[in-house]
């Protein structure tokens, strides 16, 4: 009786642990629905990104707009550049200066 009792017990400290690990290891999700990787270690920042994988950046960065073309073009262009895309499908150019401080000849920006 004694060994069943310590065997539930063990079983239920284990569930316990791996319960508090798999919350620490899920992302924060935004308010928006999208996951938040704008954290320390998380690949986001000048230079921060390989040239193969602006494809795949610009595609995530571009997938929400109406003007699909354009942005992907100038994204394309502004990644190669920098090295580096926002997260998020708008905004959040203070993660990447070069990105941000990118003009056109008029003055607006010229990365989306």
């Amino acid at each position: 009786m004694a060994m069943v009792k310590l065997l539930v017990l063990l079983a239920i400290a284990l569930f316990v642990i791996m319960m508090a690990e798999s919350s620490l290891a899920t992302p924060p999700v935004t308010a928006g629905g999208e996951y938040h990787l704008d954290r320390a270690g998380s690949g986001y920042g000048p230079g921060s990104l390989k040239s193969y994988q602006c494809q795949g950046q610009c595609n995530r960065r571009c997938s929400r707009t109406q003007y699909k073309k354009p942005c992907l073009f100038f994204c394309n262009k502004c990644c190669a550049k920098c090295l580096c895309v926002p997260p998020g499908f708008y905004g959040n150019k203070g993660v990447c200066p070069c990105y941000n401080n990118w003009k056109t000849k008029e003055g607006g920006p010229k990365c989306p």
